[in-house]
């Protein structure tokens, strides 16, 4: 059940239904999950600096239980996700910060309990 929060001083107009869709999946594929246990926010239109520069810049933050827990795995993610935030949004690898977080399932709440217990 991974969360992916991307955080942007790009206009909300960069940021389409269908940018979600393959946002969606891109992520999902690059963690191993299924898509239809993808959590998304996008948060657009954010007075942003990243290196001391306000160009356009995206912050992504990669939540998740399991595949997140080691610097070779984020290795891999990091580079699928790379790629598919500078083809669909034009941003050079500079331009894109990505921050990993590993969950225990007694950190994610789903369905009235925790997902230790589902």
């Amino acid at each position: 059940m991974p969360f992916i929060d991307l955080e942007s001083n790009l206009p909300a107009s960069k940021f389409s239904d269908d940018f979600l869709k393959k946002l969606c999946s891109a992520t999902a594929t690059a963690l191993g999950k299924p898509e239809d246990r993808m959590n998304l926010v996008v948060k657009p239109g954010l007075p942003m600096l990243i290196a001391g520069s306000c160009s356009p810049c995206v912050v992504l933050s990669v939540s998740a239980i399991g595949v997140t827990d080691t610097a070779d795995k984020n290795k891999e993610h990091s580079a699928k996700i790379f790629q598919f935030l500078t083809g669909e949004l034009g941003l050079s690898e500079d331009r894109i910060v990505i921050q990993f977080y590993a969950l225990e399932p007694h950190q994610v709440g789903k369905k009235g309990t925790v997902m230790s217990f589902l």
